[in-house]
């Protein structure tokens, strides 16, 4: 256990390393150096997950891929790879809101109802007043916009309903990538080469923490669930 425990730090100490200098990358736009670090983040959480996850479920395992995939299909910064990007994180998204209502156990909607409510209005507030959207990426954007919505609202309502370790952390899990969205899509689609230099390094420190706050979602989910405290 002393030895699994000191792989652990190491490793996470190592993703926080990599998270630094990939953001300071972003900062510099070192392009070779972004090229090379980005892709790794979702590939050490995996490893993460693998040594301390007794389950070793592999739609997260899937879904962490994916947003490894997702990562180099951002590089470019070109529409045609921001469309197949968000397309690979549409399918991650799904994933990942499967394994949310895989582990919470939902027997109330209407609480998620609720709560998914205003992030909804925010998003597709900020969709109807952007005009520079590719006509390919409409739809999906809408979906993405529902998915992220859902995901914020099942965070919010399960930490006002039970507030336990687990919920905790998937509600900064899931404001995080809010914030996450939020920023990219300015970024993307409505500030197009406006303040590059500060929304992608931001996007870089919210996307290490937002998915480093997933995997420790998913295994304080895994462990709850194992002692029937879900």
């Amino acid at each position: 256990m002393i030895g699994r425990a000191k792989i652990l730090n190491t490793l996470t100490i190592g993703y926080f390393a990599i998270a630094f200098f990939e953001i300071l990358a972003e900062f510099l736009v070192n392009r070779p150096t972004i090229c090379i670090l980005k892709p790794i983040l979702p590939l050490l959480l995996i490893l993460l997950y693998w040594i301390e996850s007794y389950e070793k479920d592999k739609v997260f395992i899937i879904a962490l891929l994916l947003s490894s995939i997702t990562n180099i299909l951002f590089i470019p910064d070109t529409p045609t790879y921001l469309f197949y990007g968000v397309l690979v994180f549409t399918v991650h998204r799904i994933l990942v809101i499967y394994l949310i209502f895989l582990h919470q156990k939902v027997k109330d909607y209407i609480p998620i109802i609720i709560a998914t409510a205003p992030f909804l209005l925010i998003f597709f507030y900020l969709f109807s007043e952007t005009v520079e959207i590719p006509e390919n990426s409409i739809y999906i954007l809408i979906f993405q916009n529902l998915l992220i919505s859902i995901f914020a609202g099942v965070g919010l309502s399960s930490y006002v309903m039970n507030d336990n370790k687990q919920n905790s952390i998937l509600l900064i899990s899931a404001l995080l990538f809010v914030m996450l969205q939020f920023v990219v899509f300015v970024e993307k689609y409505f500030l197009i080469n406006e303040f590059e230099q500060m929304f992608r390094p931001l996007a870089m420190t919210l996307n290490a923490l937002a998915f480093f706050s997933l995997y420790k979602y998913i295994v304080t989910a895994e462990k709850s669930n194992d002692n029937g405290f879900s």
